[in-house]
């Protein structure tokens, strides 16, 4: 019997809940048999012989169980991992695709985004807008960052990352929001690099080296959490001085700039000037060298001709006197246009008008004049 009758419910009162005062009147609520006959009654429609009799509780038992386990099927997407759990605990991982756990409440089924590239922007702000399109606002207080050696910088970068094939359980259960984590410790893991680091190679070369000691550190940090996330890349988006002195500092830049030209262009003249030098240097001393060796050979092939020629004057003194006579007048006259006879002691004398000269000269085969055409 309902406890909102007359009687004034199960207190035995009819005046407020406790029996303290007047109850206030309100709509009646269902009864609860009214809507068990009913539902009989309808239930009755679809089975055979219009009964509940035990072939029918039968079949609704079995249709009851048919239902509850086909509502353990599930479909995982291409970039999603199925956490199976059971009673709570996490039990297996399924991949993408269609697959099965027992029905709950026995098992139960998360599909968290597991397999996509996540990016997180720190130090600025992406808007998309329809009419403006894509627009970047900066977040100087994510941004501005101080160096090692006392300077501000101000660093915008992002974060590619993804959850760990074997680590979507760490990813679910040991980390409550994973992408403020992801952020915080890339926020604080870039603070901690650009701290060791001095302002120059961090504006200038070193952007590759940031990039790659920020990356392990926060997937040191993250490790050390459980946290099942893997850090896939850091991109350094802007690298810059704060607004208030970039002005100056581009100036500092293009001093600098100019500064490593003059010293590249005065390395370069260096650099050809020098080798031929040391060129012309190396000519001159091998010229000497081998003009030593030539003298010294000539020296001493000379004493070794003079030795030769002693040895053989001390064996026979007047025929290498009259060698050496007639060796020395040959060496003398052979350039002049003179010709020397010897009378032989007789008083005989040269004919006067033989061409004597001309038996010096070569001779030359005469020329054999031009036939003309004609008969005889």
């Amino acid at each position: 019997m309902p406890w909102s009758n007359q009687g004034g419910g199960p207190w035995g009162s009819g005046k407020g809940p406790w029996g303290s005062g007047p109850q206030q009147q309100g709509p009646t609520p269902p009864d609860l048999e009214e809507m068990l006959r009913r539902g009989q009654d309808r239930l009755r429609r679809f089975l055979p012989g219009g009964n509940l009799g035990g072939r029918g509780f039968a079949l609704l038992v079995l249709a009851a169980l048919a239902l509850w386990g086909f509502s353990g099927f599930f479909r995982v997407e291409p970039d999603e991992l199925g956490v199976v759990l059971r009673f709570g605990k996490f039990v297996r991982e399924v991949p993408p695709g269609l697959n099965y756990h027992l029905p709950y409440p026995i098992e139960s089924v998360l599909t968290p985004k597991a397999l996509r590239v996540n990016k997180i922007d720190i130090g600025m702000l992406v808007v998309e807008d329809l009419r403006r399109g894509r627009t970047i606002r900066d977040l100087p207080e994510e941004s501005l960052m101080l160096t090692g050696d006392e300077n501000i910088v101000d660093v915008d970068f992002s974060v590619l990352w993804k959850v760990k094939l074997n680590g979507v359980g760490d990813y679910l259960f040991n980390i409550q929001q994973p992408e403020g984590t992801v952020k915080a410790v890339a926020e604080s893991a870039m603070r901690e690099v650009v701290g060791r680091s001095n302002i120059q190679p961090i504006l200038t070369g070193a952007r590759q080296n940031i990039e790659t000691a920020v990356q392990e550190l926060m997937q040191t940090t993250l490790d050390h959490y459980g946290s099942g996330i893997q850090i896939t890349q850091v991109q350094l988006q802007k690298v810059d001085p704060p607004s208030q002195v970039i002005d100056s500092f581009r100036d500092v830049q293009a001093a600098r700039a100019d500064l490593e030209r003059a010293q590249n262009e005065a390395q370069t003249y260096a650099n050809r000037v020098v080798p031929e030098a040391r060129g012309k240097a190396a000519q001159i001393t091998q010229a000497a060298e081998a003009y030593r060796e030539q003298t010294v050979a000539e020296a001493k092939g000379g004493s070794s001709r003079f030795n030769q020629v002693y040895d053989q004057y001390k064996k026979a003194p007047e025929v290498t006197r009259q060698r050496m006579y007639l060796e020395t007048m040959e060496r003398l006259f052979s350039g002049t246009d003179k010709i020397i006879l010897d009378s032989g002691g007789q008083g005989g004398g040269v004919v006067p008008y033989l061409p004597l000269n001309e038996l010096t000269r070569p001779r030359t085969a005469p020329q054999t004049p031009p036939q003309t055409g004609g008969g005889r």
